[in-house]
């Protein structure tokens, strides 16, 4: 499982604010590029948001469902984006000295991703997540200020 962490200027309260917004998904989710849908019960245990993902005209379009939600601690969802497969994404929050340390674990879970080796998939999943906590910081942050 890919593991990535960064420390934000922020309260894990002012993560959970982006979090529980699905209108800001494609704002810090590398390679999220357009938003569908929000259901309202959003972020519910067993809602989803409805996106796409790909450069346009190359769009596939997906759906992420929560499967955990306890705020201020921790969310788990899957996104399901077929062909590709399924994710398992958990994000866990902790209070730092310097805000908050948030940490997303990521693995596929189904599909053909399954079948590329760890030692191939789990650097290229920590590289893309590198960028999703910097985004995800950045409105983190702004919303604390």
């Amino acid at each position: 499982m890919a593991t990535t962490k960064r420390v934000m200027k922020c309260a894990p309260d002012d993560v959970f604010a982006v979090l529980a917004d699905g209108w800001l998904f494609p704002g810090w989710v590398v390679g999220a590029s357009r938003m569908r849908a929000v259901d309202d019960e959003w972020p519910a245990v067993g809602s989803a948001i409805h996106h796409s993902f790909g450069v346009w005209p190359g769009l596939i379009n997906d759906d992420t469902t929560v499967d955990v939600w306890d705020p201020p601690r921790s969310m788990t969802i899957t996104p399901k984006g077929w062909p590709i497969g399924e994710a398992r994404v958990e994000i866990g929050v902790e209070p730092h000295r310097r805000g908050c340390r948030v940490t997303i674990r990521e693995q596929a879970v189904s599909g053909p991703s399954t079948w590329i080796p760890s030692v191939l998939m789990e650097p290229a999943i920590y590289l893309r997540n590198i960028e999703t906590l910097r985004r995800l910081s950045y409105l983190a942050e702004g919303h604390a200020r």
